[in-house]
């Protein structure tokens, strides 16, 4: 049964250059601003090997990556990101208007047959390689994963259906609201396809009409996808992602400084205030909290400024926006801790990450209550148990869920779970560096391994493994009945 076969209303592959999540538009809007002539690649990783494309469906991928070339922003769009994002200045959307993806010169898809017998179900391995300026390939990222996950649906793994998609997500929606949890849809990158994403907003918005007249405590608080945020008219949610530190500790080739670097560049392009939440697992987040409690430089109070983190080359020093109320002339010393409103934990463990958290603001005297964003591989049981745990620590706790939402699927056959592709593309090199992730879960370890290991021993990082951190299984397997027991039971 083919799982796609009653969505002929939807087009397929990606139409919307706003199709993608926010925080590859911030970057793209921070890059413009600093870092325009930097050249990078990046590389896919599919992270359940035992289950590859076949050669049809790896031909429908690269037809569908040749037509990215045709998407661009529509004036509806512009006007969108003008009246919802004031973040993005006038620059950056003059430079969204006219910008194009160029596939034929910046895309690289090669498909190698694992035993090649000519045949459309030969199974093989795919690579997909992209490589151009940083400002001209930084939007590939989502649409490339959401694309690899629809073809290995609509050609390798086919029974399935749409069926019941939109209730069940009503039905996930209305148990987090009922518990109180506030919580966003941040399934993009490894949706079944974009009729699924489109039918779980769809349960998620009747889910949340409910709960507001019921009077829940929870929230729906919208969607990383800016293309569903407009068509819905709920709010586009994101900051920034590992790439924007990836990226500048590649280019200064400097470890022990690229947390505040990152920190500071991104203050300097939307203010104090503004996206200020903070991911701190990129390298650690140890390393991470020891930039965090450094103080901010200002032009007010540049003797802390020892050059350590200026980008050489950037286009422009990172000052500011002087417009902006939070930023204008305050000679007042503040760490980037206080100045974000909290942190994103995307690695390792949950409950230790709390705890370090609450212990790393007490220590610093913050007072103020932060918030903590978990987004690493949730349902609904999981959103609970760390609601309760962020809250009894001071915490506000919100909530990216992504693939529990849109790629959560049963065999028709057998009614035994379709597991979910875990594919991830990464940032491979900046300006001929390579470029890696260390994370707080050595499964998530991702780039060039003789790096990774030096940079491990420069920050005096300390392993770490998760007992939940097996990448190749992260949401279950065909025959574990009881990752679908666990999902039922919710």
């Amino acid at each position: 049964m083919v799982g796609n076969a009653n969505s002929q209303a939807l087009p397929e592959g990606i139409f919307s250059i706003l199709d993608t999540d926010l925080y590859k538009l911030t970057m793209q809007c921070a890059i413009l601003k600093y870092l325009p002539d930097v050249h990078v690649t990046y590389a896919f990783t599919n992270r359940t090997p035992h289950m590859p494309l076949n050669r049809v469906a790896f031909q429908w991928l690269r037809d569908q990556i040749e037509k990215l070339a045709n998407v661009s922003l529509t004036p509806e769009e512009l006007s969108y990101l003008q009246e919802t994002c004031p973040y993005f200045n006038q620059t950056y959307l003059r430079f969204l208007t006219s910008f194009r993806l160029q596939p034929s010169k910046q895309v690289r898809a090669t498909f190698t047959p694992r035993e090649d017998n000519g045949s459309q179900e030969d199974v093989g391995d795919v690579q997909l390689d992209v490589g151009g300026r940083w400002l001209d390939t930084i939007l590939y990222e989502i649409p490339l994963l959401a694309l690899t996950s629809e073809a290995y649906f609509k050609f390798c793994d086919r029974d399935w259906t749409h069926k019941d998609q939109e209730s069940r997500a009503y039905d996930k929606g209305c148990k987090l609201l009922q518990h109180g949890c506030i919580f966003s849809e941040f399934g993009s990158r490894r949706r079944r396809d974009y009729r699924t994403q489109d039918l779980v907003i769809q349960g998620l918005q009747r889910a949340a009409a409910d709960g507001q007249a019921r009077g829940w405590k929870g929230k729906f608080g919208g969607s990383s996808n800016v293309h569903f945020a407009m068509k819905y008219g709920i709010p586009p949610v994101g900051t920034v992602a590992h790439e924007w530190f990836m990226g500048i500790a590649s280019i200064t080739n400097d470890y022990e400084h690229a947390n505040e670097t990152a920190l500071r560049y991104w203050v300097g392009c939307f203010g104090e205030g503004v996206l200020g939440i903070a991911l701190t697992d990129t390298f650690g987040t140890p390393t991470f909290l020891k930039a965090f409690k450094r103080t901010m430089p200002t032009p007010a109070n540049s003797v802390v400024d020892d050059k350590k983190t200026l980008i050489p080359g950037a286009a422009s020093p990172p000052l500011p926006p002087m417009d902006r109320e939070s930023s204008r002339g305050s000679s007042e010393e503040r760490s980037y801790a206080q100045i974000f409103q909290g942190v994103r934990q995307d690695s390792g463990s949950p409950l230790e990450f709390v705890k370090i958290m609450r212990d790393f603001y007490d220590s610093e005297g913050i007072p103020e209550k932060k918030t903590i964003v978990f987004s690493d591989s949730l349902n609904i049981e999981l959103c609970v148990e760390y609601m309760h745990a962020a809250e009894e620590a001071g915490f506000q706790p919100t909530f990216g869920v992504g693939t529990f939402l849109t790629n959560d699927f049963i065999h028709e056959a057998n009614g035994q779970k379709s597991v979910p592709l875990n594919i991830v593309f990464k940032l491979s090199s900046a300006n001929g560096h390579p470029a890696i992730k260390i994370s707080d879960n050595i499964g998530k370890n991702t780039g060039d391994s003789r790096t990774v290991h030096k940079v491990k021993e420069t920050l005096g990082y300390v392993e770490k493994q998760w007992a939940n951190g097996d990448e190749t299984s992260r949401w279950g397997s065909a025959d574990n009945e009881a990752t679908r027991a666990n999902v039922q039971k919710q």
